[in-house]
C-alpha cells in the first residue's frame, strides 16, 4: 500500500521557528519533497545544498568598480617623464655624491703625506713659539745692559776704560752696538785685541789684550815706547828702562815685511826673556843684517836674517854662558857660531 507523501516525516515542534533559507535552498526542498519514496518505511534526509554567494545577486548587476581601476592602464616607458626639477636636483646629488666619493679617495691616497705635513707643521709651530718667546725676553728691558767689566789691563785703567763704554748701558745685550764698542776702544792705544762676553741678564766682560812693548825708537828728543807693530804705546823725554833702543828703517811688518824695523822687531820678540832683558841697542838697515849690543861689557852680537831666530837664540844662550867676557858672538850660522 502506498503510502501518502509526507506521512514518515517526523513533526517539527510549533515552539521551534522555521530556520531561514535562502530562496535556492527552498526551491530544492520542495523538489525533493514532491519526488516519490524510494523504499517502504525508508527516512530520506534533504541534500544540503551549499548557496553560492554569487548566485544570491541578480544576473543582471554589474560588480563594483573602483575609480582607479577606470583608468586605463598603460606600460610605455615614456609614459611617466621626469621633470626639468627633478632632474636638476638628481644631477645635484650624484654630483655631490662623486665629490664625497673623490674626497674618500684623495684622503686614503694621501693619508701619509698628510701625516708628515702635520708633523712638519707641528714642529714648525714649536721652533716659532721657541723663536717668539726668545725674541720677546732677549729685547725686553729685563736684559738691558747694568754692568760692565773690564779685564786683562795692566797698563791700562779698567776704570776709564768701562766709563767709555757707559754709552752702551741701558741697551738690552742682543742690541749692543758692536761698532759703538770698538770705536771706543779704539781711544786706548795700548789695547791691541779685545773680545766682549755677554753675560745675562745685564752684563758684559769685556777681555782686553794689551801690547806688548818691544823696544823704544827715537824721534827727536822724545823716546817713543812701540810694539812690533810699531804702534806707540807711550812716549816720554827719558829713555824707558829695560827697553832696548831699536835703530832700524823701515815699516812693521804688516806694512814692509822685509824692512829692517820688522826683522829687528821678529828678533826681539824671539829672544829668551833673560837675554832680552841684557839687549842694549839693536840695528837692522835691511831684513838680513840684524845686529844688537849687550848691556854690560857692550859685546856685540851679529845676527844675520830674522830666518831661523829660536835656534839662533839657543846658541847665543849657550855662548855667553861658556864665554862670558867675549866681544863678539856670531850666531848668524846657526849650525857655525863663533866667539871673538
Amino acid at each position: 500500500m502506498k503510502r501518502p507523501q509526507g506521512f514518515d516525516r517526523q513533526e517539527v515542534p510549533a515552539s521551534a521557528p522555521a530556520p531561514m533559507r535562502h530562496e535556492p535552498e527552498a526551491r530544492d526542498e520542495q523538489r525533493l519533497e514532491s519526488a516519490p519514496a524510494r523504499g517502504v518505511g525508508t527516512v530520506t534526509e534533504p541534500i544540503p545544498v551549499i548557496a553560492d554567494p554569487s548566485a544570491a545577486q541578480p544576473v543582471d548587476a554589474e560588480p563594483a568598480r573602483s575609480p582607479r581601476a577606470e583608468r586605463p592602464t598603460d606600460t610605455s616607458p615614456y609614459s611617466r617623464l621626469p621633470t626639468n626639477r627633478e632632474i636638476d636636483k638628481a644631477l645635484r646629488a650624484a654630483r655631490r655624491e662623486r665629490k664625497r666619493l673623490e674626497r674618500g679617495e684623495v684622503r686614503r691616497f694621501t693619508k701619509r703625506s698628510r701625516r708628515r705635513r702635520i708633523a712638519w707643521l707641528a714642529a714648525g709651530a714649536v721652533v716659532a713659539g721657541l723663536v717668539l718667546s726668545v725674541a720677546l725676553i732677549a729685547y725686553s728691558p729685563l736684559l738691558a745692559l747694568k754692568h760692565i767689566q773690564v779685564t786683562g789691563t795692566s797698563r791700562l785703567d779698567a776704570k776709564a776704560v768701562e766709563k767709555k763704554l757707559s754709552d752702551q748701558l741701558g741697551t738690552p745685550l742682543p742690541l749692543l752696538d758692536q761698532a759703538g764698542i770698538s770705536s771706543d776702544l779704539a781711544a786706548f792705544p795700548l789695547i791691541r785685541s779685545y773680545t766682549v762676553e755677554s753675560h745675562p741678564p745685564d752684563s758684559i766682560i769685556v777681555r782686553v789684550v794689551e801690547r806688548q812693548p818691544v823696544g823704544v825708537i827715537q824721534q827727536g828728543a822724545a823716546y817713543t815706547l812701540v810694539d812690533a807693530a810699531k804702534v806707540p804705546i807711550s812716549s816720554s823725554e827719558k829713555r824707558p828702562d829695560g827697553y832696548p833702543l831699536i835703530a832700524a828703517s823701515g815699516g812693521a811688518a804688516d806694512v814692509d815685511a822685509d824692512s829692517g824695523f820688522a826683522a829687528a822687531a821678529s828678533v826681539l820678540s824671539a829672544l829668551p826673556a833673560d837675554v832680552l832683558a841684557q839687549v842694549d841697542t839693536i840695528a837692522a838697515k835691511t831684513k838680513d843684517d840684524v845686529s844688537f849690543t849687550l848691556r854690560g861689557n857692550g859685546a856685540t852680537v851679529v845676527w844675520g836674517s830674522a830666518e831661523d831666530s829660536s835656534l839662533k837664540a839657543a846658541d847665543l844662550g849657550a855662548l855667553l854662558k861658556s864665554a862670558p867676557g867675549s866681544s863678539r858672538y856670531d850666531v848668524s850660522s846657526p849650525h857655525s857660531v863663533t866667539t871673538g
